[in-house]
């Protein structure tokens, strides 16, 4: 094995942007050295699926902004009131209705939902991350546009609970 000039406070610099900008992965190269970095955004969510690129949050909040800015951050326990829940970017990216260009969409208004269905992929900094749905229900309406920049926050798809 090849003796590497190595920096390690380069290295700490590369650590400190992963776990600053909470980034999936970042790789550096220089001539014959390659530092992969990777953060906790590559390894899925141990119990919660929020954390994957989507957020719960009641369509009545969407108009509150402070209640609003309140459940984008403590987005742990999605807390709904009614039958309409919306599915909102954890986020800042680009929102993609389908796998790939030519696939189907992964949802359309009217399908059927369970928990863990995939309605959507955000995609930040070449890293595509799954937005499952948390709740169980019929897609109502879509706000979301694909291949269009989102924000935390932005409400994508709209649920309507199926109740039990």
């Amino acid at each position: 094995m090849n003796n590497l000039d190595v920096d390690v406070s380069q290295v700490k610099k590369l650590v400190e942007l992963v776990e600053e900008h909470n980034l999936a992965e970042l790789t550096v190269e220089d001539s014959d050295l390659s530092i992969t970095v990777k953060g906790p955004a590559s390894q899925p969510p141990a119990a919660m699926v929020v954390q994957a690129g989507a957020a719960v949050q009641p369509a009545e909040a969407v108009g509150e902004p402070e209640e609003a800015q309140e459940e984008i951050a403590g987005a742990a326990q999605p807390r709904f009131e009614g039958t309409i829940v919306d599915i909102t970017a954890a986020l800042v990216g680009v929102f993609y209705r389908a796998p790939a260009p030519d696939a189907p969409n992964f949802v359309e208004v009217g399908d059927s939902i369970e928990v863990g269905t995939e309605v959507g992929l955000i995609e930040a900094m070449k890293v595509f991350s799954p937005i499952p749905s948390e709740i169980a229900g019929v897609v109502v309406d879509i706000p979301g546009q694909n291949a269009k920049l989102v924000h935390q926050g932005e409400v994508l798809v709209r649920v309507r609970v199926r109740e039990e």
